[in-house]
């Protein structure tokens, strides 16, 4: 005859902390039903393919202070992929434009669509006060304990703590676009910080075409072919609604001429 074995308090007590267990890991950023850091993305704007757009960009004239730079990128699903400095240190860059890059990549993905894609530089002017979107740079806010959390140094490398989690934030000055494949496809965001933002977006747009991840669907710049900065704001006022302050005549000059020098889709 069979016997059953007895169900002791004992052994509730384990289960349910078994079941607490996998609930939490259901929740995380990488859990069972939760998503995962896309690895073909890993493999096109992972750490090597992402430092070497980031040198390649960054040494090229760009209208800024040719200072060091951070660059990130994030999948679809906001999570980090990637962060990657050009220094020979961490702090031979501004320590604090690690988390701004993440905040533009997030940024660039979270505003973006299958069909229009939108740069950090194009939310400038209507988050300002009295614009359309005023108060959007207080949404998502930055996940602080991605932000700095971990060894302050792995940041940069490829144990970075924000790497494979969400790190949120909004941000709404040049130096962020969002990232299409071959087929067009929005895949997540690119973030660049270091420099004055007008040659954090020339740097950034210089990258993705490094990287070729720019195919374009559609935006609100150049007759709404693409995502560039837009320089149009006069007294204030931007004529288009999406335009930023120009930071430098070099700056502004490589910028306007990007979608000729570095065709998108190309």
């Amino acid at each position: 005859m069979l016997r059953l074995h007895s169900f002791t308090p004992k052994v509730a007590r384990l289960g349910v902390a078994a079941c607490g267990l996998a609930a939490l890991a259901a929740c995380g950023d990488n859990g069972i039903s939760g998503p995962t850091l896309d690895l073909s993305l890993s493999r096109v704007a992972g750490f090597d393919p992402l430092k070497a757009a980031l040198v390649q960009a960054r040494d090229e004239a760009n209208g800024g202070f040719n200072l060091d730079m951070w660059a990130a990128v994030v999948d679809r699903n906001g999570l980090v992929v990637a962060v990657v400095f050009t220094g020979a240190t961490s702090t031979d860059q501004w320590p604090g434009s690690r988390v701004i890059a993440a905040q533009k990549a997030n940024t660039a993905n979270a505003f973006s669509l299958p069909h229009l894609a939108l740069s950090t530089a194009n939310l400038y002017a209507a988050t300002q006060p009295g614009g359309t979107l005023f108060g959007l740079q207080e949404a998502n806010p930055t996940n602080e304990e991605v932000a700095y959390g971990g060894d302050a140094a792995d940041y940069g490398t490829r144990k970075d703590f924000m790497v494979g989690k969400r790190i949120g934030g909004t941000n709404v000055f040049g130096g962020g676009l969002p990232l299409y494949d071959a087929e067009g496809t929005l895949v997540g965001g690119l973030g660049v910080s270091g420099d004055a933002s007008c040659a954090d977006h020339n740097i950034a747009w210089k990258m993705r075409y490094n990287l070729q991840l720019d195919h374009v669907p559609a935006g609100v710049a150049d007759g709404g072919k693409d995502d560039n900065i837009i320089y149009d704001i006069t007294n204030g006022v931007s004529a288009s609604g999406f335009g930023h302050p120009e930071c430098s005549a070099a700056a502004t000059s490589i910028g306007n001429a990007l979608p000729t020098t570095h065709p998108i889709g190309h």
